[in-house]
């Protein structure tokens, strides 16, 4: 089941209508208030979330869903009208998985609908192994040797898209892209120090995490 919360009637209708063609559950509330009530029922696979909203604003919406346990992993993509880069990286850093800007074609919505799902399903049972490094994307767990290891976010992020590159090299802008949501035209340092961050946390574990100089970064999943 796909929830949306979108006080336009018009965009409401269009999307469900556009999600169920495409053979998905789907269900739209025009308020916070109703939105919630239908959490309480039941949790759902994917929510789509607009930012300016009666009642109160999506981005506070993402906060309440983030810091709830039974909504804190559901994968979240921002729909809204707001469209600067500013906008943007306030969205992503607030916990959200995509953002589209109105007004976009109702394919590229269920293309990018059907992409987040396919990542969260294939991945939520059995997470990724990589020796004694374990990491858990729908429980939000990381462990070394069995011993739990606290990341912030953002290492947790950063992590996590080096585990799905399966071996593949992580470049610093899609990095950046991917994790921040913008890239620098210059230098930056900020993927460096988040990766050297995460090696000390993950302890014998962040030997997996290899530099290919001048490009980005990998992890082998043997």
């Amino acid at each position: 089941m796909i929830y949306l919360l979108e006080d336009d009637a018009g965009i409401r209708k269009l999307i469900v209508y556009t999600l169920k063609s495409g053979g998905m559950e789907a269900e739209g509330f025009a308020a916070p208030s109703l939105f919630y009530e239908a959490l309480k029922k039941a949790t759902p696979e994917l929510i789509l979330l607009d930012i300016m909203l009666p009642e109160e604003d999506g981005l506070s919406v993402l906060a309440r869903l983030r810091s709830t346990p039974e909504t804190k992993d559901v994968p979240v993509i921002i729909l809204t009208a707001k469209s600067s880069e500013f906008d943007k990286v306030i969205g992503l850093d607030s916990g959200a998985d995509d953002y589209m800007t109105k007004p976009f074609g109702m394919m590229e919505l269920l293309s990018r609908v059907k992409a987040l799902l396919r990542r969260t399903r294939s991945t939520q049972e059995e997470g990724y192994r990589v020796g004694s490094l374990f990491v858990s994307p729908s429980h939000h767990t990381v462990e070394v040797g069995g011993t739990p290891v606290t990341l912030s976010l953002k290492e947790f992020k950063l992590l996590c898209l080096l585990l799905e590159k399966n071996g593949a090299v992580a470049t610093r802008d899609e990095i950046l892209t991917t994790i921040w949501g913008y890239s620098f035209d210059g230098e930056s340092r900020t993927v460096d120090v988040h990766i050297r961050n995460l090696r000390q946390k993950l302890t014998e574990a962040g030997e997996y995490i290899e530099t290919v100089k001048g490009i980005g970064y990998k992890i082998e999943r043997k």
